[in-house]
């Protein structure tokens, strides 16, 4: 039985060349029907597949179809082919889904822009990677998905290209990644060596040979590498600055890459390479360290960030950093559970987040916003929705799969990784309910009515590029529309926010605890992929055993900890309330008040000053002094130019023998004869 699935990337692989190659001729009508139809049409073929996967009996799961050998090496060969199990459908729903939600969504956001084609045809190449990459029935071929997304977020990233800060953003995304991306290509070369193929079936298969690890060995190592790379997809520590500067992009690119596609696609990787997590309990305590340090070092930047998208953005950062704390902790359910529902609330906001933007004209600074729930009824409802899931209050989607990492970390026995969890939890509804009721509560304190334009680009953000960029249609961009004071989105934009709200209420329903009367479906739907993997079904001793919550707990424990949960998320509800709502003076003095260590976690901690002084700045005096000064000008230029003169010098001293003075050339015939002559007499003497 095939149900070829190739089909669902190839889509909006169409729809990005059809667009790319002639979409300038089009009107921004057929643009909309080419780019969201073939998005659509690949959703409608996930559900179908969806159907059609329910009626496969578990013997027929994974469901993998074999297309062609497309490398192929000695021995190694690598095949194009497509690899479907529970894990690669809640993906495969997750990014067809929300990805055509946001297509919808950038309809109404991109409307006056220049480059409109282009937008989206970068989108929809953007999801025929990320679709790659989740079918991919091979390390190879999901490799080649993993470099698609990198390509498609440097061209979204960067879309505003005259404007500089999105072109070095741009950059800076493509090559954090590109560091990332050695430590994933290095952990295939070690597979090759050792399975001679990156299949997965053989792969996971050939690892029930393989004891459990308690020294770094040859598959530790290889988890340490493949961290290294999801470190760089999905922006944990060290690696996780390109994230929070890819907010220079249009809005719709930050909501696809931080909710639904680029940013999971680490997490995916080490929940699909689960049996090789499981068998390096070095490299699952690595995941797990790291995800928990990330989660609440990025909460504590969110605090203190004033531009929206900021602290959503670190807000991204955070909630990766849960779900590597599940993986570390072998709950590879949970973690997958939360990227499902973070899909929905993170999409929700950002999404919101554009519409303000859109409604302020362009206007990001939360200081100049304001009393705008009256202004924007319907945004303010959604983003409410949205910030009171992320916050994670029963019973919308986020207190199930954020409590489930958390109950599984104390039940795992990792007590201090639960304890940090629940602080960034508490963190979390501080930073957002902040930027709730500084956007939605009190007096506006934008520009006067007089002062704004309409156009949500038209502020200083995306000053520079308008003329050039956007020649096409600058009549549209750039004019004063005088709408006066701050106004809704367009129902376009409106209609995907509350799909995605209704999402992040329920999204999480369908994964309700035990604890609660629930069956813990979600879990139980993927635990064939992790919990019955071939490893498992041969035999072998798996490292996730010894961090598998015992089952025989307490429900009552268990609700005690989400209660706990809860009252971190009310502690930071009244927090942010009492400082940015009842005592709006009490902030200034308490900035004030904490001096040096208020305006470093305003700055980031300066990691991004501190990785220019130890690393780029001395890569630039390299380059600079050494490779461009010394080895480029000095050496080969010099050695070129020295050689260029010496010829240019002894060419024009031989001109002079051709001076067309026949005299001189009967003097040169004799003298060139004499030579001859005393060399053949010198020749008989020897």
């Amino acid at each position: 039985m095939s149900l070829n699935l190739w089909i669902i990337p190839l889509l909006p692989l169409a729809g990005a060349t059809i667009n790319g190659l002639f979409g300038k001729r089009f009107s921004n009508q057929l643009v909309n029907v080419i780019a969201l139809g073939s998005t659509a049409l690949a959703f409608l073929y996930a559900l179908y597949v969806t159907v059609r996967f329910f009626g496969l009996s578990a013997d027929q799961i994974p469901h993998i179809e074999h297309y062609f050998v497309w490398v192929t090496a000695g021995t190694f060969m690598a095949e194009f082919g497509t690899y479907l199990d529970q894990l690669s459908l809640v993906m495969l729903l997750i990014v067809t889904g929300v990805g055509f939600v946001i297509h919808i969504y950038s309809v109404g956001y991109m409307e006056h822009e220049g480059g409109y084609y282009r937008f989206f045809a970068y989108l929809n190449l953007f999801m025929f990677f990320m679709l790659t990459l989740v079918l991919a029935n091979n390390y190879l071929m999901m490799f080649v998905g993993w470099e698609g997304v990198g390509l498609a977020s440097y061209l979204l990233i960067g879309f505003w290209f005259l404007k500089d800060s999105a072109a070095n953003a741009g950059k800076k995304a493509f090559i954090t990644n590109r560091v990332g991306d050695v430590g994933f290509l290095i952990a295939l070369f070690l597979l090759v060596k050792h399975f001679g193929n990156l299949q997965y079936d053989n792969i996971f298969k050939a690892l029930a040979a393989y004891p459990v690890e308690t020294s770094i060995g040859f598959i530790t190592a290889t988890g340490l590498l493949m961290m290294v790379g999801a470190s760089g997809k999905s922006a944990q520590i060290p690696l996780y600055v390109w994230l929070p500067d890819a907010m220079e992009g249009p809005t719709p690119v930050s909501a696809l890459i931080h909710a639904a596609t680029m940013v999971t696609a680490g997490v995916y990787m080490v929940a699909r390479s689960n049996a090789i997590f499981n068998r390096a309990p070095i490299a699952l305590t690595v995941v797990g360290v790291i995800g928990t340090l990330t989660a609440i070092f990025a909460a504590s930047i969110g605090i203190l960030q004033t531009d929206i998208k900021k602290v959503l953005a670190y807000s991204t950062v955070s909630q990766l950093g849960y779900m590597f704390m599940a993986c570390g902790a072998a709950a590879y359910g949970a973690g997958i559970f939360h990227l499902m529902t973070h899909a929905f609330f993170k999409a929700l906001l950002f999404l919101s987040a554009g519409a303000v933007i859109h409604g302020l004209g362009g206007e990001q600074d939360m200081r100049h916003m304001g009393g705008l729930r009256k202004y924007m009824p319907k945004t303010f409802w959604a983003m409410t929705i949205g910030t009171f899931t992320i916050s994670g209050f029963f019973p919308l989607a986020a207190f199930f799969s954020k409590d489930e990492i958390l109950w599984k970390e104390w039940a795992g026995g990792n007590h201090i990784l639960w304890l940090i969890g629940v602080i960034a939890a508490g963190m979390t509804a501080f930073y957002m309910f902040r930027l709730w009721f500084m956007t939605f509560f009190g007096e506006y304190r934008g520009p006067a009515p007089e002062t704004v334009s309409h156009g949500h680009d038209a502020d200083p953000q995306h000053a520079g590029h308008t003329a050039a960029v956007h020649a096409q249609q600058a009549d549209a961009h750039g004019s004063d529309h005088g709408h006066g004071l701050p106004h809704e989105s367009p129902m376009i934009m409106i209609a995907p926010l509350f799909v995605l709200a209704v999402l992040s209420v329920i999204g999480g329903w369908i994964g309700i605890p035990a604890a609660l009367g629930g069956s813990d479906r979600f879990d139980h739907f993927l635990e064939p992929v992790f919990h019955f993997s071939p490893v498992a079904e041969a035999g072998g001793e798996s490292a996730a055993v010894a961090v598998e919550p015992a089952e025989h707990e307490d429900r009552a424990t268990e609700i005690g900890f989400m209660l706990i949960s809860l009252a971190a998320a009310t502690m930071g509800l009244f927090g942010a309330w009492f400082l940015y709502y009842k005592r709006t003076d009490l902030p200034a003095k308490m900035a004030a008040a904490a001096g040096g260590l208020y305006r470093l976690v305003r700055d980031k901690y300066r990691i991004d000053e501190l990785y220019g002084a130890t690393i780029i700045q001395p890569i630039i005096l390299l380059s600079t002094n050494v490779l461009w000064k010394g080895v480029d000008a000095t050496l080969i230029d010099g050695t070129l130019d020295e050689a260029s003169a010496g010829a240019r010098d002894l060419s024009d001293r031989l001109r002079h023998m051709q001076s067309g003075n026949i005299r001189s050339y009967a003097g040169w015939v004799a003298f060139g004869a004499g030579v001859v002559i005393a060399f053949m007499v010198w020749k008989g003497v020897r």
